[in-house]
């Protein structure tokens, strides 16, 4: 099928010769002025458009940069046809985007030479951008399957986790909806933009799952104890942090250590950390423990006081409020008790909706 040609030119003599050049390879549309090739193109998109400099009413460089500004039309060749020799008005033609300048008179063999050239590299440039453009689509379409595999092992894991502690059913649900809850309030404040202008929300809040993964090594004996644990089982439970850090860890080791991964080696390891230092197992204190430890102390913490334990009624959630209120500055990071105070009945719905 032929390329389809449009010559812009004022001059009659200079339409008929081009027409007579190129129309045994293209199809060709003489066009006598910009206006009239403005109207055609709302019609035909030609492969390549032959344009005069100096013509009446509307100038090739004028033609050429309303061109380049339609979307539609930006992407077609342009080759200035010119009687100007001057570098300085070649220079300015290709600044705006002409591909080529053919000066007149031409020659027959010449123009057809640099047209061939030119539309061989536009075809190239097209091939190459489909390729790209088909190339973004496999990587999207591959980053996607990843990232499902990744949130359907993420899941799995932590069902396993939840599903040998029979104390705390939902808890891993809720805790990572009541972190999604903060997290947005943060940003909708303003607050820790720095750090959490880092996080990749992808990967952050599903990593969030892990944090009790160490869980998993505890003995049942301990884990589901109908009773309160003495200082020694207790000790035993706090182990889950150091192990559930190690075994992430050892995946990291493993692999290329994604990012999920290094969330989730965060809220494992620091979501008992305390603001005042005397929490486990770092004994990390302020801002010294990592946002991520800050922020689910406060979504676990939360939970823990909501749920039955065997030791324990569940609190209602306005003396669970008011404990996490009181417990800023000792327990928890201040400004994220503010923040909690601000979404506490979202909290609320979230528990109610996520039953044990």
């Amino acid at each position: 099928m032929q390329k389809t040609i449009f010559v812009v030119d004022d001059s009659d003599a200079n339409l008929t010769k081009a027409k007579q050049a190129l129309e045994e390879q293209y199809r060709v549309f003489p066009l006598p002025s910009a206006l009239k090739m403005f109207a055609l193109l709302e019609k035909i998109i030609p492969e390549m458009i032959l344009l005069d400099v100096e013509m009446p009413e509307m100038n090739g460089y004028e033609a050429i940069k309303k061109m380049k500004a339609d979307s539609r039309l930006a992407d077609i060749p342009v080759i200035f046809l010119t009687s100007k020799l001057d570098e300085d008005s070649e220079l300015e033609g290709f600044d705006l985007g002409a591909v080529d300048y053919i000066s007149k008179p031409f020659s027959t063999p010449r123009l057809l030479k640099r047209i061939s050239s030119q539309l061989l590299i536009a075809s190239q440039k097209k091939d190459l951008l489909d390729y790209a453009d088909n190339l973004e689509h496999k990587v999207r379409d591959k980053t996607r399957e990843i990232f499902n595999l990744q949130s359907a092992v993420l899941t799995t894991v932590a069902d396993l986790v939840e599903c040998r502690d029979e104390l705390t059913g939902g808890h891993i649900s809720r805790t990572q909806r009541y972190l999604r809850t903060l997290i947005e309030e943060l940003l909708r404040k303003n607050m820790y933009a720095d750090e959490t202008a880092k996080w990749n929300m992808d990967f952050f809040l599903p990593s969030a799952q892990l944090h009790d993964v160490g869980k998993i090594a505890i003995t049942d004996l301990i884990l589901n104890k109908p009773a309160k644990l003495t200082p020694e089982e207790f000790e035993i439970m706090k182990s889950h942090v150091t192990v559930g850090v190690a075994a992430i860890k050892k995946i990291i080791s493993d692999t290329e250590g994604h990012a999920f991964l290094r969330y989730a080696l965060l809220f494992a390891g620091t979501h008992h950390e305390r603001w005042d230092g005397s929490g486990y197992p770092e004994g990390l204190a302020g801002l010294n423990i990592p946002l991520e430890g800050r922020l689910m102390a406060v979504a676990d913490v939360y939970d823990a006081l909501i749920s039955v334990r065997p030791y324990k009624e569940a609190l209602t959630h306005m003396d669970a409020k008011k404990i996490i209120e009181d417990s800023a500055g000792t327990y928890f990071d201040p400004a994220l008790v503010e923040v909690f105070r601000d979404v506490a009945d979202k909290f609320d719905r979230i528990a109610q909706e996520i039953k044990t």
